[in-house]
């Protein structure tokens, strides 16, 4: 069994589509491999899959490195990937099967509170993050998170979203007639999204168009 590092926090039918939607893109990274697997969600809201068969260790492997494993058992100075749960004046607290607090001081994400810097760099609620296990040190954003982030303020801008599925996200930008202004909608976890804007294409003009299709928390990046 393998519980990823992404959530399934939305209910009714909206839920059946995000486990269709997991179902998927399991079937996409496994499908081809010696075994049968069954996808679920655990008691906290994680997805899980049940794998078994002959390439199972291989298929577990996969899947690790493409959603990142929660884990009862983290070691420190390892790198592992929780969700943002919450943030105040103090830092950020992820969830990865237990609650991790990275200081104000760990994040390494510039000058600013943790507040402005969830507003600056357009994150938004259960988005994966990496960081690194302290142990009985502060723990602290990985190194490869720190400059994703700061890639993201470096080139067009962005509409952050979750609650919502790639697909959702695709055809709400399509339904709000901008589908020529974006690049791309990248997937961030299961239910987060990352609307990469054209040059061109003004991020808060974007959001404004789309927020009231989609009940979701939605943030820019504006480079």
């Amino acid at each position: 069994m393998v519980v990823l590092a992404t959530k399934v926090y939305v209910q009714g039918d909206a839920r059946e589509r995000a486990l269709d939607g997991l179902q998927s893109l399991v079937n996409n990274t496994i499908g081809e491999l010696d075994v049968e697997y069954t996808v679920g969600v655990r008691h906290d809201d994680f997805a899980v899959v049940t794998i078994e068969g002959d390439d199972e260790v291989i298929a577990r492997n996969l899947l690790r490195e493409e959603w990142g494993e929660i884990t009862s058992d983290m070691v420190a100075g390892e790198t592992y990937v929780g969700t943002l749960e919450s943030w105040d004046e103090d830092g950020f607290v992820l969830e990865a099967g237990e609650d991790v607090s990275i200081p104000a001081g760990e994040l390494g994400l510039g000058q600013g509170t943790p507040i402005q810097i969830v507003e600056r760099f357009g994150l938004v609620q259960h988005m994966p993050l990496a960081f690194v296990y302290g142990g009985d040190e502060p723990n602290r954003l990985a190194d490869e998170e720190r400059d994703r982030l700061y890639d993201w303020t470096r080139g067009a801008g962005r509409v952050n979203v979750n609650s919502s599925t790639r697909g959702e996200v695709r055809a709400t930008v399509n339904r709000a007639g901008h589908a020529r202004d974006i690049v791309t909608v990248e997937r961030l976890g299961l239910l987060e999204q990352s609307i990469v804007c054209k040059d061109e294409t003004d991020p808060p003009g974007l959001l404004a168009a789309i927020g009231g299709y989609l009940p979701a928390e939605l943030r820019c990046v504006i480079p």
